[in-house]
């Protein structure tokens, strides 16, 4: 009797919370707490997850229900793990360039290879390293500091990053840059910049592109941001649609579970979050 008691008043808890817009699937486990990076995967029936700098270097396989199914452990350090995006193939890449300060040197995209999200638990992966171009200081002074990035995706064998400003009064600007989808140390080519207001709440801190290529969504605190009818692959030339998600949480991971369905996770962070949501176009 006590266990339905505990049940009933979880249940009627969770039913009183406001989500806005966002419809809760689950609550997280402890181990996914700090969740940075969400990814539906092809030919794999988890999705995929990871902590930020700090945490182990693992990546976690996640039921539809938000029930952690598997771990891997990757070997290398998390430096500032932010965001995961996959291809085609179901090789899944997590970006390693967290830069709160831009003054990291060493900013790594790592891929695993689709066949070691079903093997073992310790996973070697390839490296593909990058440099912004127009970065020239390390750190640079306070009001060039736009080298933070949480976000980014693969499309047509690029991986395209979206970087977070740490400007004040500049915070909603972010730039997209494209790196080639292979192992070697690249360039980073400026595609275009996007400004979408000036607050903290405009900080983008994920980013996903729908299957059919038709869509791109970023992630913020407080809203989505869909482009669509963009010009080749400057993704941020396209028609903007703003969805406010009216709940405050530190939110920091969306995928597109189909094209017209988005999933999108939080951090625990004070006394808010934690969870996992989905969220209909």
């Amino acid at each position: 009797m006590k266990k339905i008691v505990i049940v009933f008043s979880f249940l009627l808890s969770v039913s009183c919370q406001n989500f806005g817009s966002l419809k809760l699937i689950s609550d997280l486990s402890k181990d996914l707490e700090e969740v940075s990076g969400t990814e539906v995967v092809a030919n794999s029936n988890l999705i995929w997850m990871l902590n930020d700098g700090g945490n182990k270097p693992k990546i976690y396989g996640v039921s539809d229900t938000g029930k952690i199914e598997k771990e891997l452990t990757i070997k290398e350090k998390n430096n500032d793990w932010e965001d995961l995006t996959s291809d085609e193939d179901g090789n899944l890449y997590i970006g390693d360039f967290g830069n709160n300060d831009s003054k990291r040197k060493n900013l790594v995209i790592l891929k695993v290879n689709h066949e070691d999200l079903t093997s073992g638990k310790k996973v070697k992966v390839e490296k593909i390293k990058f440099y912004y171009p127009n970065q020239t200081k390390f750190p640079p002074k306070k009001k060039q500091l736009f080298f933070d990035a949480e976000s980014f995706f693969y499309y047509k064998n690029s991986l395209y990053v979206f970087t977070k400003s740490r400007v004040k009064s500049k915070f909603g600007k972010t730039s997209l840059y494209k790196i080639p989808a292979k192992e070697g140390e690249h360039e980073a080519q400026f595609i275009s910049d996007f400004n979408s207001c000036d607050e903290m709440d405009c900080w983008i801190t994920s980013a996903d592109i729908s299957n059919d290529g038709s869509k791109v969504a970023l992630l913020s605190p407080s809203y989505v941001l869909l482009f669509s009818e963009y010009k080749n692959d400057d993704f941020l030339s396209g028609k903007l649609t703003k969805i406010p998600l009216n709940y405050a949480s530190q939110k920091e991971g969306i995928t597109f579970k189909n094209n017209n369905t988005l999933l999108i996770t939080d951090e625990k962070a004070h006394g808010v979050g934690g969870n996992f949501y989905e969220l209909k176009l």
